[in-house]
């Protein structure tokens, strides 16, 4: 069933997405809610780590993981049977509402840690059904053939977000405390609520318009046939996983010893976040503006395998100034390679699978490919940067001969 908070109405605007006013007031609600949560995490770390001891403010911060990953599977039946938009709507204002909670009790009192691990527990949760939502919203805003365009739109506001955001939030906090930060996070998670009302949805094709109702079981399990059964979303959840759990911790974890065991410090790491940072926006950026690349499946198995390359090189860049051209390489790559995977599930998918397939696909970026965080800062003690840099550009790479392997996703093409 398709249930919206207005009757959904034929787009027929032949115009791209980057010029559809309709798309573009949901990129400016999705915008906005994804700055507030930039926001949001600023605040819930400073006000953590000023309540408690650097230990309890990492576990508050990490509070939200487990509800996130145990409850995401559902949380993608929930969007499918409610409406993506719907779904969304509700989260933004759970967590509007969350926040301010928040922003007022910090400016009337010293609470502890334990509203505060409350908080990103809510966050968490929400985000179970959110994220799955997120997901399957836009093949309700737009043709099939704009998706991926839709899809680049979408990694320049996550981009735009985390690069306004973080000074936004360290300012929330310099002028009026965390309470502040949390008042400036909720405001803008607000700003969402009124755009995605305005936001007119596509009625789904007959075809792809879900059944008769069943148990919430039943429409999970039928999601998850949906992927296994697929002659591309199997490979591609596949090559996702590997892509991720390659990628994440010497990204995270591991570019923090790599700065500082080369003397690079905390800047020197902060200019090699902004080179991957940029490479990544550039490849948002083609996408939006090209809207589709041809041979999109054979094009990101060639930039996961080379951007696997580039990963393992990253531990021995001899000076900052290499370390950061290396990662606008890792960027470019690994983002031209994340966007077309992001454009190629939401085209291969039938939208009514779209929140259970983007519940699969976030589980295994958000919930399991963190997991490997802790495993490369051990492995990095005992072997040293170089071997562990190398094994994780390996696994990653494993995701892009998936792809090249694998006819099915290999000749998989986007829609004009």
């Amino acid at each position: 069933m398709t249930a919206t908070l207005l009757p959904s109405a034929p787009v027929t605007d032949a115009r791209p997405a980057h010029r559809d006013r309709n798309v573009l007031r949901w990129l400016a609600a999705y915008t906005s809610s994804m700055l507030g949560d930039s926001i949001y995490y600023i605040a819930l770390s400073w006000a953590a780590v000023q309540a408690g001891t650097p230990a309890q403010a990492g576990l508050v911060m990490s509070a939200s993981a487990l509800p996130r990953a145990v409850l995401m599977l559902g949380g993608g039946v929930i969007a499918d049977r409610l409406g993506p938009r719907r779904v969304v709507i509700g989260s933004d204002a759970v967590r509007c509402a969350a926040v301010l909670a928040a922003a007022a009790l910090l400016f009337l009192t010293s609470p502890g840690l334990w509203p505060l691990a409350l908080l990103a527990l809510v966050f968490g949760t929400v985000d179970a059904v959110f994220m799955p939502a997120v997901g399957a919203l836009p093949a309700r805003l737009t043709e099939k053939g704009q998706l991926a365009r839709v899809q680049g739109m979408r990694g320049l506001a996550v981009r735009f977000s985390g690069v306004v955001g973080a000074p936004l939030g360290g300012l929330g906090v310099a002028v009026g405390g965390a309470s502040a930060a949390f008042a400036l996070a909720g405001l803008l998670i607000a700003v969402s609520v009124p755009l995605l009302l305005s936001v007119r949805l596509r009625d789904l094709p007959k075809d792809d318009a879900p059944g008769a109702a069943g148990t919430a079981w039943s429409d999970l399990r039928a999601g998850l046939h949906h992927i296994r059964r697929h002659r591309v979303l199997a490979p591609l959840m596949l090559a996702i996983a590997l892509g991720d759990l390659g990628f994440v911790g010497p990204l995270n974890v591991g570019l923090t010893l790599l700065a500082d065991r080369r003397g690079w410090g905390a800047s020197g790491m902060g200019w090699v976040l902004a080179g991957f940072g940029v490479g990544a926006a550039a490849a948002s950026l083609l996408l939006t503006v090209r809207g589709r690349l041809p041979r999109a499946g054979l094009v990101t198995g060639c930039a996961c395998t080379a951007g696997a390359v580039a990963i393992g090189a990253l531990a021995y860049a001899p000076t900052l100034v290499t370390a950061v051209g290396t990662a606008l390489l890792v960027g470019l790559l690994a983002g031209l390679s994340g966007a077309l995977c992001g454009a190629l599930l939401q085209t291969q998918t039938d939208p009514a699978y779209l929140g259970r397939v983007t519940a699969v696909s976030s589980l295994v970026s958000l919930g399991l490919a963190p997991l490997s965080m802790p495993v490369a800062a051990a492995a990095i003690g005992a072997f040293g940067l170089g071997p562990v840099y190398v094994v994780s550009a390996v696994v990653c790479g494993l995701g892009g001969v998936v792809a090249l392997l694998v006819p099915g996703l290999r000749r998989a093409e986007l829609p004009r």
